[in-house]
């Protein structure tokens, strides 16, 4: 833990990033380097808490002069050795373990008031008791030989372990940052989720949720679509149940964790309506549901527009990190595909390989084995404003999303898109937010997930009919400036801090 900026001034607004801002360019972190600078009248802190220090690079961020605290604290970072001494059995202590260990289990009940409150945490049943006492290890044992017997039992202990032990972590960054700021802020559940509202219980301070994504959702997918074992096993000498099992108590901590941020945050926003459903069928108060939708600077993205040249780019630009949530290897395959019909048509890949570098190489294998070094194009970050004005069609072919930022600065650039079906995209592209906004029409085309030929098959559509082209462009510009500008997102935040400043006040 470690406190990079601190200015000694009333924080406002404390925003808590996980796995984004500062470090991590696009997305969400985009999206709070664009309420710092937009909202100057309010000071603002940022506790970043991220997995492991050597999952991340260098500060990306120029910071505004309103941001006034920046604390760094890493949940993952075992390489830390520390004095070990055993802790006596204690049953007070026990039954203590067992709420936590039972809280995420119970998604159907309401959480003991004491798992909110700081006390419990440092003083009632604190980290060297979980990690390693004897009535810990007998509880861990006794709940190994209860559900899953068959399984080997270091998989078990670790996975239980790794689950609780940033529990700690981030009860330590509440008591550091106790009483320090008015409002907090997160923009997720999880991790971020559960230390906004330790924070809002014990300081009595409003919570505010804005999901980018539905964090539960997500968590859900990177798990089923994982191999959480470390250690290479013969595939013959390995029970599938095993992984499962361990997949399982993994996705019901994060939907307990979930729970535990919707029963204590209010508002709970989110970017459009099928993330307000997805928050309320996940268990959040629907009468604290509301949505808040991204806005771009349209003004700065207008001159991307007059850029352009007459003659449609024969480019289809992705611009999103190189990860498989991206789904980058299916965007490479629809190029294949819509080669055969446009030959000269390029892709161009606008985002950083370094986040999975082995999802990285694989894609670029695949560039190499479909013989596309001529067409496809990775062009790691770029400025926007250089991009947009060359390309033809903005694309995502992401597996999931909340509200992509790009397609409606893509919007404003003038650049239809073609979308996935995850997210807001369908909303975005089609219209959704009233009937003036659904009269407007399509701004591009949406398909199914990894599907390479429907992807291939609207990029061709686009390209080669000018007329529709022109019209999915006009429809961009006009949806984009009547419902989705940076000004109309500013007073609508500005709204919701100052509502939650007088309530504490």
């Amino acid at each position: 833990m470690k406190t990079l900026i601190d200015k000694n001034k009333t924080i406002d607004i404390l925003i808590i990033s996980e796995g984004t801002y500062p470090y991590v360019r696009g997305g969400v972190s985009s999206w709070i380097h664009q309420l710092l600078n937009g909202l100057e009248e309010y000071n603002f802190g940022i506790v970043f808490i991220g997995s492991k220090k050597e999952d991340y690079g260098d500060i990306k961020y120029e910071f505004p002069q309103n941001l006034v605290y920046l604390l760094e604290a890493y949940m993952f970072d075992f390489k830390k050795k520390v004095a070990i001494k055993p802790k006596k059995r204690d049953e007070k202590a026990k039954e203590n373990i067992k709420k936590i260990y039972d809280w995420f289990k119970s998604s159907n009940e309401k959480f003991p008031q004491e798992l909110y409150t700081l006390d419990f945490y440092i003083n009632q049943v604190d980290e060297k008791f979980f990690l390693y006492s004897l009535s810990s290890w007998e509880f861990i044992t006794n709940q190994y030989e209860k559900n899953c017997p068959d399984m080997p039992f270091i998989d078990y202990f670790w996975t239980i372990r790794s689950i609780h032990a940033p529990i700690w972590t981030l009860a330590k960054i509440a008591k550091k940052i106790s009483s320090k700021a008015k409002v907090v802020h997160t923009p997720s559940t999880g991790y971020a989720g559960f230390l906004g509202a330790l924070l809002s219980k014990n300081d009595s301070i409003p919570l505010i949720l804005t999901e980018h994504g539905i964090y539960t959702k997500e968590r859900r997918i990177d798990l089923l679509s994982s191999n959480l074992f470390s250690s290479e096993k013969i595939d013959l000498l390995k029970q599938s149940h095993e992984e499962d099992h361990i997949k399982r108590m993994w996705i019901k901590f994060f939907e307990g964790i979930g729970l535990f941020c919707y029963d204590q945050a209010n508002p709970i926003l989110s970017l459009y309506n099928g993330a307000k459903k997805a928050q309320i069928a996940y268990g959040a108060d629907k009468n604290r549901c509301f949505v808040v939708p991204n806005g771009v600077d349209t003004k700065k993205l207008k001159t991307a527009y007059e850029k352009r040249e007459q003659k449609i780019p024969k480019i289809v630009t992705l611009i999103g990190r190189v990860v498989a949530i991206k789904d980058i290897k299916t965007f490479i395959r629809a190029l294949r595909i819509a080669v055969y019909d446009i030959p000269d048509l390029e892709g161009w890949i606008v985002g950083p390989m370094d986040e999975d570098q082995e999802y990285a190489l694989e894609c670029l294998q695949i560039v190499q084995n479909l013989g596309l070094q001529k067409n496809v194009k990775f062009l790691g970050f770029q400025n926007i404003i250089d991009i947009l004005p060359k390309s033809g069609i903005l694309t995502l072919t992401s597996i999931s999303e909340g509200m992509p930022l790009v397609i409606l600065e893509g919007f404003a650039a003038g650049l239809p898109c073609v979308a996935t079906n995850v997210g807001s995209c369908k909303e975005l592209i089609e219209g959704a937010l009233n009937e003036e906004d659904i009269a407007i029409g399509k701004a591009g085309e949406v398909v199914d997930i990894a599907n390479a030929s429907a992807l291939a098959k609207a990029y061709v559509k686009v390209l080669s009919d000018e007329e529709l082209y022109k019209k999915y462009q006009q429809n961009a510009l006009k949806r984009v400036n009547g419902f989705y500008t940076q000004k109309q997102f500013f007073k609508t935040y500005k709204e919701i801090y100052q509502k939650a400043l007088l309530w504490r006040g």
